[in-house]
C-alpha cells in the first residue's frame, strides 16, 4: 500500500476516510461533567477514536492538503436511537472536537454528498480542514448493491482529487467510502491504517512465544472463526466475559440467566476438543461474579463458575479467576487482547477487565488491546496508553485480519 508520503497534496482536496465511530450516551442532558456532547442530548463518552485520526489529518493539513473527512457515527437507522438518530448522530461536534484535538478550525457542513458539500469543498484553502455530514445519513454507503453503492461513490469522489484511507475500524466493510472510492481516485493508506497492518501481521507472522490471546466480549459467535485460526498460532487462550458462559455451557455446567448462546455450545465443544489434540491450553473461569439482574446496583455474590445459580445471572470474572487470567500473562512475549470480562461499565462489575487490563500492562513483551469495548475500558480506567505496546481502533477489522479474512478496505488500498 501507497502512503501519504506517496501523493502529492499541496493544493490539493484530499478525501480522508477517517474512523470517528465514538460510543455515545444517547439521552444525556449534555456535557456539564466535562464530557464531549454531540447533537443535543448525546455525550462522548471514549474520544479515542477521533485523537487516532489526529496524526494523519494533521499531516495532511500541515503539508498543504485541502482536508475532507468523511466518517459513519453509529446504526442511525437502529431502534435504539429512534427519531432523534439525525440529531444524535450527526458529526456537528465531533468535528469540533478534532478541531480541539488539532488546534486549528475545522469546518463543518450538514450534508454528506451534495451540493452544499460540494461548494464547502470547492471553498477550502490550503492547509483547512472540512468534515462532512455522518456518511450512513446517506443508505447507498452501506448498501449492498454495487450499482447504488458506486453511484454514492461517485458523488464523493467528485468531492476531491485524492482519497486517503485512515479509518481502519471500517476496513472489513464494503462501503462506498471504504471500498468504492479508492478504485475512483489516487489513494495511499493512512498513518493509523499502516500502523494497525504492521501490529497485526507481527501478531499472524512468527509471534514470539508464549503466545496468549484473551478473549472476552458478548458472544462465542463473534469470535468461533478467529479463535479457530489462533489455534494454530496461540498458546493460550483465556476466554471470559459473555462468552465465557457458552464455553461452561459446552462443558455441561449450569450458567443461569447468564448470557448463552445455545445453539453454538456444539461448536464449542468441537472447538475445544481441537485445542485439546493441538496442545492449546484454553483457561475458563473458575469463579463467577452472579448478579440477581443485569443492573449497576444489583445485588451480587461470587460463585464456583461449576455452579451458578438458575436465579443468577454471571456479570464479571471472580477473584480468583483475576489471579488464575494474571498467572497465565505473567511470562507472555506477545499477547493479543479483544472484549471486557464483564460488563466493565458498571462499577460493581468491572474488576475483572482492569484486573486483566493491568496483568497484561506488567508484560515486558508485545502487548495489543484489539480495539472496541477492551480500548475503551482501558481509557475509562485511566490506564496510560503507554502501559501497552498498541491499542488497537478496530475490534471487528482486527479479529478478521486475524482470521485471515481479506478485508476489502485493505484490498482497495492495495489496488494500483
Amino acid at each position: 500500500m501507497k502512503s501519504i508520503e506517496d501523493l502529492q497534496v499541496a493544493g490539493r482536496r484530499v478525501l480522508v476516510r477517517s474512523d470517528l465511530n465514538v460510543p455515545l450516551e444517547i439521552g444525556a442532558a449534555g456535557a456539564a461533567d466535562g464530557r464531549p456532547a454531540t447533537g443535543a442530548g448525546a455525550v462522548i463518552t471514549d474520544d479515542g477514536r477521533i485523537r487516532a485520526s489526529v496524526p494523519t489529518v494533521a499531516k495532511l493539513a500541515d503539508r498543504g492538503a485541502r482536508v475532507i473527512v468523511c466518517a459513519h457515527l453509529g446504526r442511525p437507522k437502529g431502534a435504539s436511537y429512534g427519531e432523534r438518530a439525525t440529531e444524535a448522530l450527526s458529526l456537528r461536534q465531533v468535528a469540533q472536537r478534532l478541531g480541539e484535538l488539532l488546534g486549528r478550525p475545522v469546518r463543518f457542513v450538514a450534508d454528506v454528498a451534495g451540493e452544499k458539500a460540494r461548494e464547502a469543498a470547492g471553498e477550502l484553502a490550503d492547509g483547512d480542514v472540512l468534515v462532512i455530514e455522518n456518511l450512513r445519513f446517506e443508505p447507498a454507503e452501506t448498501s449492498k448493491d454495487d450499482a447504488e453503492r458506486g453511484a454514492f461513490a461517485d458523488k464523493l469522489a467528485a468531492l476531491a482529487e485524492l482519497y486517503v484511507g485512515d479509518g481502519f475500524g471500517a476496513v472489513h466493510r464494503k462501503h462506498a467510502s471504504v471500498y468504492d472510492v479508492p478504485h475512483r481516485l489516487p489513494h495511499a493508506a493512512g498513518d493509523l491504517v499502516l500502523a494497525e497492518v504492521a501490529v497485526l501481521r507481527r501478531l499472524t507472522a512468527n509471534p514470539d512465544h508464549p503466545y496468549v490471546v484473551i478473549l472476552g466480549g458478548a458472544k462465542p459467535s463473534d469470535k468461533l472463526a478467529v479463535i479457530g485460526s489462533l489455534l494454530d498460532r496461540a498458546d493460550r487462550l483465556l476466554i471470559g466475559g459473555g462468552m465465557s458462559y457458552t464455553f461452561l455451557k459446552a462443558q455441561g455446567y449450569e450458567v443461569g440467566k447468564s448470557l448463552l448462546e445455545a445453539d453454538k455450545v456444539p461448536q464449542v465443544k468441537n472447538l475445544l476438543e481441537e485445542a485439546v489434540r493441538r496442545g492449546v491450553d484454553v483457561v475458563l473461569p473458575v469463579d463467577i461474579v452472579a448478579a440477581t439482574g443485569f443492573a449497576a446496583d444489583a445485588g451480587h455474590e461470587v460463585v464456583p463458575a461449576t455452579a451458578i445459580p438458575a436465579d443468577r445471572n454471571g456479570l464479571d470474572v471472580g477473584p480468583q479467576t483475576r489471579r488464575l487470567f494474571a498467572e497465565k500473562l505473567a511470562d507472555a512475549k506477545t499477547v493479543f487482547w479483544n472484549g471486557p470480562l464483564g460488563v466493565f461499565e458498571f462499577p460493581a462489575f468491572a474488576a475483572g477487565t482492569m484486573a486483566v487490563a493491568e496483568a497484561i500492562s506488567r508484560v515486558a513483551g508485545f502487548t495489543v488491546v484489539g480495539g472496541g469495548d477492551s480500548a475503551a475500558a482501558v481509557r475509562s480506567f485511566g490506564m496510560s496508553p503507554d502501559a501497552f505496546s498498541h491499542i488497537s481502533t478496530g475490534g471487528g477489522a482486527s479479529l478478521e485480519f486475524l482470521e485471515g479474512k481479506k478485508l476489502p478496505g485493505l484490498a482497495a488500498l492495495d489496488a494500483s
